[in-house]
């Protein structure tokens, strides 16, 4: 499983980190990082990864095998 970040979409609300902090990290003003690349998932953090991607009030999260 792989996660990308779109860049335009992020708002920096940070909701991914604050529901799945182990997965997801900011930068200094609170946009997640990286964006706009394909992040692979580390085995045991799949249903972290969806919950992250599912609480972004932007949508901005996509996950899926093939990115």
């Amino acid at each position: 499983m792989r996660y990308r970040v779109d860049e335009a979409l992020c708002c920096g609300h940070g909701q991914c980190f604050a529901v799945a902090p182990g997965l997801f990290t900011a930068d200094a003003d609170g946009f997640n990082v990286p964006v706009g690349v394909a992040v692979d998932v580390p085995p045991g953090l799949d249903r972290a990864a969806r919950d992250g991607a599912a609480a972004c009030p932007e949508q901005a999260i996509q996950i899926g095998e093939t990115l």
